[in-house]
């Protein structure tokens, strides 16, 4: 699979569904070991009412939805890549975008336990400023905040 035969582009109310799926297939792939706080039928419609609408959400597409990136603003909210897109440069693409799209900064947050997250993050840029125990996020976690400053 080749990224650059992946179209990037903003999410409509259409890509929310296939989007959501991309998240929960991801998700389950990637973190085995953690609780999901929410089941997918939950996870389904907060990408439809909340998500898709209210955040600056992009789906990279090929025939299909293949991968999702969610900016607030300067915040990355969601990265996530069907797990058969992982490793061909489509996370790369998504990065370069969320750059061009918030060139004065970026922070975001992993679990602890995603450690190809963590490589992909700090490959990009980005340098960890604080750990916590999780207790602020749904999935009672422990996570990590990156900063991304571009260079001056």
């Amino acid at each position: 699979m080749n990224s650059d035969d992946v179209v990037l582009r903003r999410a409509g109310p259409a890509d929310a569904l296939p989007a959501a799926d991309v998240w929960l297939r991801s998700f389950d792939a990637a973190l085995p070991s953690v609780r999901r706080a929410h089941d997918d039928a939950e996870v389904r419609d907060w990408f439809s009412r909340v998500l898709v609408p209210q955040y600056e959400t992009w789906v990279a597409v090929t025939d299909s939805v293949v991968g999702l990136l969610v900016l607030n603003g300067a915040e990355l909210k969601q990265l996530y890549l069907d797990p058969a897109w992982r490793g061909c440069g489509l996370g790369d693409r998504f990065m370069s975008l969320a750059k061009q799209r918030q060139p004065d900064g970026l922070a975001l947050r992993t679990f602890q336990v995603n450690q190809s997250a963590q490589r992909f993050y700090e490959r990009h840029g980005f340098i960890e400023i604080e750990r916590t125990d999780g207790l602020r996020n749904d999935e009672r976690e422990p996570d990590i905040r990156y900063v991304w400053q571009p260079q001056q």
